[in-house]
């Protein structure tokens, strides 16, 4: 996702498992315009792996619903960002298990993406999410979400005036060095 939203960017990610039970956020940031490419795809233990190439990308919105979000469910925090980064409009629908989370992942990535200048509707079981030009920056929360917390501070990385987020520790339960990594990368 950073690679994908930071102007000039390009990364290489080797030896990804790419089951596609679990690439439905590629699929969905493709279908955003997201150049995305899967090379020297293998089989390792019997499961499909790649590397991944992201280059930075002009994203556009698109409509998110029916088998493409069980494949995604876990993403969803990081795909809010690329809609709030994308020109016009993206819609998830059918994602309603996004309210019973470690949060409520539709209602706090909305209350975070507006604290960030973006324009939000919720729905039940979705949201609809209108990109702008550039975050503003602000205090955000991670509520104590791993997954939004790193969400966020991938925004931040393209905010017009930084990010803070409140209860960044909560990452450790599944990245523990997810901060120094970023960081590492997003230095080029």
């Amino acid at each position: 996702m950073a690679a994908l939203i930071t102007p000039g960017s390009e990364l290489l990610i080797r030896n990804v498992g790419v089951n596609p039970t679990r690439t439905g956020a590629i699929d969905i940031l493709q279908a955003m315009g997201g150049d995305i490419q899967l090379l020297d795809q293998r089989e390792v233990s019997g499961e499909p792996v790649a590397d991944i190439l992201v280059r930075s990308s002009r994203l556009t919105g698109c409509a998110i619903s029916g088998s493409v979000v069980p494949r995604a469910i876990d993403e969803f925090p990081a795909i809010c960002v690329a809609a709030a980064c994308a020109e016009g409009v993206t819609t998830v629908r059918e994602a309603r298990e996004l309210r019973v989370k470690e949060t409520d992942r539709i209602s706090a990535m909305a209350a975070n993406l507006r604290k960030l200048g973006v324009t939000v509707d919720e729905c039940d079981d979705g949201m609809d999410v209108t990109g702008v030009e550039r975050l503003t920056g602000g205090s955000v929360d991670s509520f104590g979400d791993h997954r939004i917390a790193m969400s966020l501070a991938v925004a931040a990385l393209v905010s017009r005036d930084g990010i803070s987020i409140a209860d960044t520790g909560c990452v450790a339960t599944s990245f523990p060095s997810f901060f120094p990594l970023l960081e590492k990368v997003s230095r080029g």
